[in-house]
């Protein structure tokens, strides 16, 4: 008896001297694991006389259930110690001002988009929009790509599971969609998300393209030298900056040019332009022997890259708010 009295007198005072959830459980197990104390006293019921093993069994019981509640209690003030703690420490002053919600900023292509429709519609130019899933008509045939036309190649498309139906790889279907439902002068920029198998430091399967349109009854190649070398003067703000057009081929434009641009040293290509080919005006029912136009097309995510100095197009798409802050 006097062993038992002993045990939980010690086990007790350890118990209350201990405010860590792990050394209580450490604790616990000197008295009441497998080798614990108390365990050890009932192992060796079996070595006392028969008539005294019950009365001894029953206060090791009543011992054991002492030191159980003993440490749950011990267990409570520990957490809520704790708690306590955490509570401390994460307090808010509610008499300082508040933090007020944060602000978010323009996205940097937004901000170009942005500044290319204002700069053309201070031309003359209307903003059209269109389908960014579209029919293999409209983004290939009515701009005088023919199936098997080796133009096609040029363009990686994402096609739908039907085969009728595909991502627009070009913002120029929305021309031909314009010019069915409109009669010239037609004067319009086609600014958009656009969609193809690429990506690299300069390329991504989506991304953004403006494609102009001016179709009248005398517009020339010089009128769209005039249109494209003003904008890109006004856009980054350069007199100085040279435009060149160089021969090229595209089957909705004759005749066709690549377009550079140079602050300096050096030549980077801008897009392409052309004159309206007679049979993509021919497809939508204006007459190619009165009018004539050209049309060009831009690429909003280089023109974003070349004004701020970002050297990787993915950036722009990877949402990490560092980079995208430095524009805001």
């Amino acid at each position: 008896m006097q062993d038992v009295e002993a045990i939980v007198k010690e086990a007790l005072a350890a118990f209350a001297g201990i405010d860590d959830a792990d050394r209580l459980e450490q604790a616990k197990a000197r008295y009441l694991g497998r080798s614990g104390a108390l365990t050890q006293l009932l192992k060796g019921l079996s070595k006392l006389p028969a008539a005294e093993r019950p009365a001894f069994g029953s206060r090791i019981n009543v011992a054991k259930e002492r030191l159980e509640a003993a440490l749950e209690e011990q267990r409570d003030r520990i957490r809520a110690r704790q708690l306590e703690a955490r509570l401390t420490g994460e307090s808010l002053d509610v008499t300082l001002p508040g933090r007020g919600p944060a602000t978010g900023g323009i996205h940097p292509v937004t901000r170009t988009m942005e500044r290319i429709e204002t700069l053309f519609r201070s031309m003359g130019f209307e903003v059209a929009d269109g389908p960014e899933i579209e029919t293999d008509y409209y983004n290939f045939t009515a701009l005088n790509q023919p199936e098997n036309h080796p133009a096609r190649s040029m363009h990686d498309t994402f096609y739908l599971a039907d085969g009728k139906h595909l991502l627009r790889t070009h913002t120029s279907p929305i021309q031909i969609r314009y010019m069915e439902t409109h009669r010239p002068p037609i004067k319009i920029i086609a600014p958009g998300r656009v969609y193809r198998c690429d990506y690299d430091a300069t390329h991504s399967p989506m991304f953004h393209q403006v494609e102009g349109l001016w179709i009248d009854e005398h517009i020339t190649f010089a009128d769209l030298k005039g249109v494209l070398v003003d904008f890109l003067r006004r856009f980054f703000e350069r007199e100085d900056l040279r435009v060149r057009f160089r021969p090229s081929f595209f089957p909705f434009t004759e005749p066709s040019a690549e377009i550079d641009m140079s602050f300096g040293e050096g030549w980077l290509e801008m897009g392409g332009a052309g004159m309206v080919h007679p049979n993509v005006l021919a497809n939508v029912g204006i007459d190619a022997e009165k009018f004539q136009g050209f049309a060009f097309g831009l690429g909003p995510d280089r023109l974003a890259m070349l004004r701020y100095g970002v050297n990787d197009l993915r950036l722009f798409f990877e949402n990490d708010l560092r980079f995208l802050k430095q524009f805001n």
